[in-house]
């Protein structure tokens, strides 16, 4: 896969997670999101970005002294050494987050509010209880659904926070994604192929067809190697459609 398609990938899974506070600056390789009023984070995709070299960036944060920019910047090098010719965006921004809060409570000099922060953070991520369906196996592949209620966007990137903490999640060939969620009369809906063409918007429809409101629904795949064609669909909706079952979401039935 070339950097353009990943790119491509990457900033519509970023534009699903974060909604409007991912912005696109004045070209389709420059984009921007404020951490908070005082700390912005604007990123460039160079042309080597992934396969070859991490993305530019430029941390804007006059209340962030000199160490803390310098362990910013040392966290996000890390980052990329770790997951060279991968997408790094998300966990630059979720690092940035994190240093920034911790920088906040500092300021207030209450080290018992830095602690009760962590711990509601914690504690957030467990509220969220992620049903993990049965793996499917076809040629050497495997395949798995998540399935969790979700109210809001917020929701949603904690819920993949939540996952992708479980390494072998988070190191699936592909995590395709698809949710929909209704607050009073305002429907939402988006998808993420993840990499697996096509495949994000049939999961979308599967829950269109199956009228699942307020749920987001993960299926990882685990590549072994042998394509499996258009086998490799049935087996995603048929993750997605067990896993719904084990929630109580939908009937049990065959899907053939």
């Amino acid at each position: 896969m070339d950097s353009v398609i990943q790119q491509k990938e990457e900033v519509e899974a970023l534009e699903a997670i974060y909604g409007d506070e991912w912005k696109r600056e004045e070209s389709d390789k420059s984009f921007s999101i404020s951490i908070n009023k005082d700390v912005q984070l604007y990123i460039n995709l160079s042309e080597k970005y992934p396969l070859e070299s991490p993305p530019t960036y430029v941390l804007r944060a006059p209340t962030l002294d000199g160490e803390t920019k310098r362990k910013i910047a040392n966290a996000f090098e890390d980052i990329y050494l770790e997951n060279i010719g991968g997408p790094v965006i998300y966990q630059w921004i979720e690092c940035l987050r994190e240093n920034v809060q911790i920088e906040q409570c500092k300021e207030n000099n209450d080290q018992n509010e830095v602690e009760t922060v962590i711990v509601k953070e914690i504690e957030e991520l467990k509220v969220f209880d992620i049903i993990h369906g049965e793996c499917i196996s076809d040629r050497k592949s495997t395949f798995q659904g998540h399935f969790c209620v979700v109210h809001s966007q917020e929701d949603i990137r904690h819920v993949l926070n939540q996952l992708y903490e479980n390494k072998k999640i988070a190191q699936a060939t592909h995590n395709i994604s698809a949710f929909r969620i209704k607050n009073e009369s305002v429907l939402t809906q988006d998808c993420d192929d993840d990499g697996e063409s096509h495949a994000g918007g049939r999961l979308l429809h599967l829950l269109q067809i199956l009228d699942v409101i307020n749920g987001i629904v993960v299926v990882s795949r685990w590549y072994g190697g042998i394509h499996l064609g258009p086998d490799r669909f049935r087996h995603i909706n048929n993750a997605a459609r067990q896993v719904l079952e084990q929630a109580g979401i939908v009937q049990k039935t065959t899907l053939k």
